[in-house]
This record gives structure tokens, C-alpha cells and sequence, in this order.
């Protein structure tokens, strides 16, 4: 199986990470986190899951770079923050001092050519919706060539095939040209999934972002309006949204930010987007092009996110021109 080793190296690394999130979550304590200086907030487990995420695939591929959301500097401002993010480390790693533990988190901050292979992380991927005890995702992919060709989802409080709250924690992993698949995000077995066969628009639901600062709701629902849709939005934080798509919970998850100039990052798309497309799916930006990996941090020439099951794109995609 092509990417067969670096697919094994990727799991393990979401696995732990997704661990020490899941750790801090079911604490008695209150989850320690600060504001960054674009007013983001960032915890104890960003910053914990970016450093044991880097130690694992340098293991592995210490020739590979890393790009990382979180920086060290959050940590030298934050003395008490550092303390706790090392102690939550050493719970996974026997030996770790403070200044390994700075060098793997700015690991993520080097310069990088985006045209070769490369990975992304985004060590938690909804903050604030881990802070709240909801949904957050900890994702990875590997790019090459500007593609993506594998992303891993961990996400700790997805349920498992809508079953009992105790019966939750998803892991899902795609490889490209090999399907995406499922499974208990600390067990075996995976499962193959594929999006929903809906093919009548009115009968859709739509995914969207719970933050009304990260996405555009009122147009969203313009759109909906537009396509006849009458379910209310599934919303949730994070590239949760793309493992509901993928397996089939929603037809339809659009992301249109507030700010006309801001670009997305590649971290919080990656893996949730080949994810998405190995279900069956399809993922553009609001044109209908596809999305570019390959011009650094930033997809700089796409506006708006609009992934389905595909059967829906054209016909999404029309409504957006209509409506924006």
C-alpha cells in the first residue's frame, strides 16, 4: 500500500495527541489557556499536541518538515503555561526539559517549500469548541507537490455511528486513491465510508461553523434559502464538519469568512479536504476551483470553502454566484 509507513507513523502521532487533549478535557481542573496576539486562544493542549506530533514523525521522517499552527513564543510569555504544557508532555514522553519542548513547538515555524513534501498540523483544530467540551479535531496531512496524498482526523468527541455519549472518540484517515476510512479513535478495525447519494438539494443539510467570527451565517443561510434547504445547520467547530460529510451526516459544509481579506490556512483544510474527496466528495473553493496547497501558509487564491457529496456541487456552486 502506497504511504503505507508514513499512514502507520501519522495514526500513532493523532493518537497520542488526541490522549493528552482527552486528558485535559475530563480534568477536574479548568483547561488553562491564553489569548494569542490575533486574540485566538490557545491551551495547554495546543501546544502539548504540536510537541508530541513533531517528536513522532521526526522519528520517522527527520528530513520531512513540519508546519505547525502553535509557536514557542506563547509558552516564553506565559512562564506557568510552559510549566503545565511540559508536565502534560512528560505524561506521554519519559524525558522531556523545556527547551526540547520549545524546539519542537517552533519545529512548525521553519521555512518550508510548499512544492515539495511536507507536512501540516493543526494540533487542535477548534480551540474554542475544546474549550467548551465540544467538538475539536487534531489534524495531520502530508503533502506532496502542492497535493494532498494523506490526512488524519482525530476526533475525541464524535460519536461513533450516533451511538451512546460513552461510545464516542472517532479516528478517520484517507490515503489518496485509497478511500477514507473510520474507526474508534484507540481501536482497530477500520471501516470504509463514503458520503451520503442524496441528489435532491431541498432535502440536504448543511454543515457550518459554530463561531459566527469565523464564518459568514447569514449568507450561508442566503444560500440555503437559495437551494431550497429547510433543515436547520448542523453546527460544529473544527474539520469535524468534514468527517460528518465523509460519512455521510451532511451533504453540504460551506465556510465563508467575515473578512473578505483573510485567507485560509492550509492546516485547518488539508486533511479534512482529502478526507472528504477519498468518501466520494468534493471539495472547491466559492469558484468552484480547487483548493492550492502549494503557496504557503495560506490558500491565497481561494475564497470561501464549499465541500459535498458531490452529486450537490454544481448546483451549490450556482447558488453561491447567485447569492454572492
Amino acid at each position: 500500500m502506497t504511504f503505507e509507513k508514513e499512514l502507520a507513523a501519522a495514526i500513532n502521532a493523532v493518537q497520542k495527541a488526541s490522549r493528552i487533549c482527552v486528558t485535559v478535557s475530563e480534568a477536574s481542573s479548568p483547561i488553562s489557556s491564553v489569548q494569542k496576539e490575533d486574540h485566538s486562544p490557545v491551551s495547554v493542549a495546543d501546544l502539548a499536541s504540536q510537541a508530541l506530533i513533531t517528536l513522532a514523525l521526526r522519528k520517522h521522517y527527520p528530513d520531512d518538515p513540519i508546519v505547525g499552527e502553535e509557536e514557542s513564543k506563547t509558552i516564553q510569555q506565559h512562564e506557568q503555561l510552559g510549566k503545565k504544557v511540559l508536565d502534560l508532555v512528560c505524561t506521554e514522553i519519559d524525558t522531556m526539559n523545556l527547551e526540547t519542548l520549545l524546539e519542537l513547538v517552533d519545529y512548525g515555524s521553519k521555512t518550508f517549500d510548499s512544492n515539495k513534501r511536507f507536512w501540516t498540523v493543526d494540533p487542535i483544530d477548534g480551540t474554542k469548541g475544546f474549550l467548551r467540551k465540544e467538538q475539536f479535531a487534531v489534524a495531520l496531512a502530508l503533502l506532496e507537490k502542492g497535493q494532498v496524498v494523506l490526512g488524519v482526523l482525530g476526533c475525541p468527541n464524535m460519536m461513533i455511528n450516533n451511538s451512546e455519549p460513552q461510545n464516542r472518540g472517532v479516528l478517520m484517515y484517507a490515503v489518496k486513491g485509497q478511500g477514507t476510512f473510520i474507526m474508534p479513535l484507540n481501536g482497530q478495525n477500520p471501516q470504509k465510508v463514503i458520503v451520503d447519494s442524496i441528489t435532491s438539494v431541498n432535502m440536504a443539510r448543511f454543515c457550518e461553523s459554530v463561531e459566527t467570527k469565523h464564518a459568514s451565517h447569514d449568507q450561508h443561510q442566503k444560500i440555503a434559502d437559495a437551494l431550497g434547504i429547510t433543515a436547520s445547520p448542523c453546527r460544529m467547530d473544527s474539520q469535524v464538519k468534514y468527517a460528518a460529510l465523509a460519512r455521510g451526516d451532511a451533504s453540504i459544509y460551506l465556510r465563508l469568512p467575515r473578512n473578505k481579506e483573510y485567507r485560509e490556512k492550509i492546516w485547518d483544510h488539508a486533511a479534512g479536504s482529502i478526507i472528504v474527496e477519498e468518501a466520494g466528495g468534493k471539495v472547491t473553493d466559492f469558484k468552484g476551483n480547487p483548493l492550492q496547497f502549494n503557496l504557503g501558509k495560506n490558500l491565497e487564491n481561494n475564497v470561501g470553502i464549499l465541500a459535498t457529496n458531490k452529486h450537490l456541487h454544481t448546483q451549490v456552486l450556482d447558488a453561491i454566484a447567485e447569492v454572492i
